[in-house]
């Protein structure tokens, strides 16, 4: 069970609430709940029945899927102002993928019944929320595409440049985002095994730095390279 904590959205940050009319706020206001989440722990399950819609305040959290019987395919990762549980809004109400918290995160919460009202006042909203759904569905075509055609290395190398464009990096050229190996490897459609092999050569190509859970890219242009390479082969 996730711990209710007071109320701490500015109502301005998420999804929701940066594309809704002025005078509807107040009743975002009233309808939303905020949870405390803490690292590790689940948010929604697959195949959870869905009862509403979840805009991250504060945290980061992963979405995930079931692949094959004991692993799992990180959809993306999710952070402040991204929205979650929206695949859930069909004529299936049952959560597709499942999410859980990377680090501890604040969530707001909005029944479904209340969001979808919202859907039919704040046309806006509605209109930004079709484009997300088409970028998700063209960025989830190209994602199976790469699963096929593309090697496990530029995979691996492509989701390294993947998470430094949603993250950004310090000064010291380390991905704002502490992530396991084992995430990394199911974000990239690798085995634990193959991710290992992957980024031991890297490392001693000095192209990555893994320590613990930070990775340090030092060769972002060998990256690019590695990926147009195998693009280039597939043609």
């Amino acid at each position: 069970m996730m711990k209710e904590c007071k109320n701490v959205c500015d109502t301005q940050s998420c999804f929701v609430c940066q594309r809704c009319l002025p005078d509807w706020l107040p009743a975002v206001k009233a309808q939303r709940i905020n949870f405390e989440v803490k690292k590790g722990q689940s948010i929604f399950a697959e195949n959870d029945l869905v009862s509403g819609i979840y805009f991250i305040y504060s945290g980061t959290v992963k979405v995930h899927k079931r692949w094959d019987k004991d692993k799992e395919l990180i959809i993306r990762f999710a952070k402040a102002g991204d929205i979650m549980g929206h695949l859930g809004l069909g004529k299936d109400p049952k959560y597709p993928v499942s999410a859980t918290a990377l680090e501890p995160t604040v969530l707001c919460y909005i029944d479904r019944a209340f969001f979808e009202s919202t859907l039919k006042v704040n046309t806006d909203l509605t209109f930004k929320l079709m484009h997300f759904f088409a970028d998700e569905l063209q960025h989830s075509r190209k994602s199976m595409l790469d699963f096929v055609h593309m090697s496990v290395k530029a995979r691996i190398a492509k989701s390294l440049i993947a998470l430094r464009n949603q993250f950004g990096m310090s000064a010291d050229n380390t991905i704002n985002l502490e992530l396991s190996r084992q995430d990394l490897a199911s974000f990239s459609g690798a085995s634990y095994e193959t991710l290992f092999k992957v980024v031991n050569e890297l490392t001693l190509n000095k192209i990555v730095e893994l320590t613990g859970r930070r990775i340090k890219i030092l060769d972002e242009a060998e990256l690019l390279n590695i990926i147009n390479q195998d693009n280039l082969n597939v043609k």
